[in-house]
């Protein structure tokens, strides 16, 4: 296109002083950007049933159109990655990743005011799959990298991008692919931000917070199996393998974790206590009451409450194959979490909880994340944020669940989740995360790709 220069050709602009370089090209395109990647159909199902290959194109062309040179990598057909990097200023910094991922959970369109995959536009507006998980940020990086392409603009570090397949599922075919095969295109990487931070939290009246992600639960899903004795189901049997599941299952969502707090839920909960005109938390005080104290928090108790604990759901059973025959086998998953430091906690009670007479194994097993709050990387996203929202109240948080921030962390990347989105305050953002008639608003996408501009070159 003529009028763009190559990233890493012209003009630098460290940020400190200016607006940034987003034009209004820029808030035209990460609107567009956002609407085709969301009618790219690129839902994973699990178990290698995904295809993102069309999105990874997508988003490869309109790299190489600012003048970079994206690498496209599959572990197996149709399963693409892209990365590319931005040659910064300062040779001697390190490298920032940015990551996001193509792929998004499955929808039913009969559930859906738009159908899941139209893209829409409406009312100011975009529908679709991935419109906050997570094909908004995707666009926000394609729009900001080729604003820097019309503008000459170069960041002070080098920057990698990288858009990933698989996140939705087990990263095998992603992140985790990229990690072990390809750690060199990561050289000197050592932060990265992506999904789920810097979004409005609407905590009350005229309270606005924008949590950022400096840390995840660990993920633990578990496959249990129960083992008995097959039989007639009109005759007595002690060594029922389902009711012996049936028994575990039970004792699992019944249990009550024990509270730990980690250092990021410490410095989120005092934080937010300070919001609230609450006294600083003695967490160390023998009569010390989370859950009280969550619940002079309102609304923003919803930021911390999955937190303070780990967590084991029953989501799925298989067993038997007809109603009169007790089967010799019965199966069931688990979706466990774990805090920082809390791995061996949680095997350990996973193993009363089951019993002798059923096994539990890892399905799939990924690690416990924790960032720095007191870190120069964390004060720059704040500052970020706060630059462009002043009237918001920035704070840190720990996810619940995970991303592929916990794949990149093997190549000693440290992880915060930034996605920056300004939200009106009757969009219950969390509830869109895979729920039904997923959407975002154009103006939140205008002031994402501003903040995510301004720090990505002020990094």
């Amino acid at each position: 296109m003529a009028d763009k220069q190559p990233v890493g050709a012209g003009a630098t602009d460290d940020g400190a002083d200016g607006d940034g370089v987003i034009d209004a090209l820029a808030l035209d395109e990460v609107v567009a950007f956002t609407s085709d990647l969301i009618r790219i159909d690129t839902t994973n199902r699990g178990s290698g049933d995904c295809r993102e290959r069309p999105a990874a194109e997508y988003v490869a062309e309109r790299l190489a159109d600012a003048g970079l040179e994206p690498v496209l990598l599959e572990r197996a057909p149709g399963r693409t990655n892209v990365v590319a990097r931005i040659e910064g200023t300062d040779t001697t910094a390190d490298a920032l990743l940015v990551h996001g991922h193509l792929d998004v959970v499955p929808a039913e369109p009969a559930d859906w005011s738009v159908h899941p995959f139209s893209g829409e536009i409406r009312d100011g507006v975009v529908w679709g799959r991935g419109a906050v998980d997570m094909k908004n940020m995707d666009a926000m990086v394609l729009a900001v990298v080729r604003a820097w392409a019309r503008s000459g603009t170069r960041p002070r570090r080098d920057i990698v991008i990288a858009f990933t397949a698989d996140e939705e599922a087990s990263a095998e075919d992603g992140s985790g692919f990229l990690a072990t095969e390809h750690a060199e295109l990561f050289d000197g990487c050592t932060e990265g931000i992506s999904e789920s931070g810097a979004y409005t939290f609407h905590a009350g009246p005229r309270m606005e917070i924008y949590p950022i992600a400096a840390g995840e639960r660990g993920t633990g899903w578990l496959r249990l199996t129960g083992v008995g004795t097959a039989g007639h189901g009109s005759k007595v049997n002690r060594d029922n393998a389902v009711s012996r599941l049936a028994a575990a299952i039970a004792r699992i969502g019944e249990h009550e974790w024990p509270v730990r707090l980690t250092p990021t839920v410490r410095a989120s909960i005092t934080e937010l206590a300070t919001l609230h005109a609450l006294d600083a938390p003695d967490f160390d005080a023998p009569d010390f009451d989370v859950d009280a104290l969550l619940n002079k928090l309102g609304p923003a108790a919803a930021l911390v409450e999955a937190t303070v604990r780990g967590s084991a759901n029953p989501t799925m059973l298989d067993a038997g194959y007809k109603v009169n025959v007790i089967p010799g086998r019965a199966t069931a998953y688990v979706d466990g979490r774990f805090l920082p430091g809390g791995e061996k906690e949680f095997e350990q009670t996973l193993d009363l909880l089951t019993g002798p007479h059923v096994d539990w194994e890892y399905h799939h097993k990924e690690v416990a994340l924790q960032a720095p709050t007191d870190s120069p990387t964390y004060a720059k996203l704040r500052a970020a944020v706060e630059r462009f929202a002043p009237e918001g109240h920035v704070v840190p948080y720990c996810m619940s669940g995970g991303t592929d921030a916990k794949q990149f962390s093997r190549l000693g990347i440290t992880g915060y989740g930034f996605s920056p989105l300004k939200l009106p305050a009757d969009f219950d953002y969390e509830a869109l995360f895979h729920g039904v008639d997923e959407r975002v608003p154009v103006e939140a996408l205008h002031f994402g790709v501003r903040v995510l501009d301004h720090y990505l070159r002020t990094a």
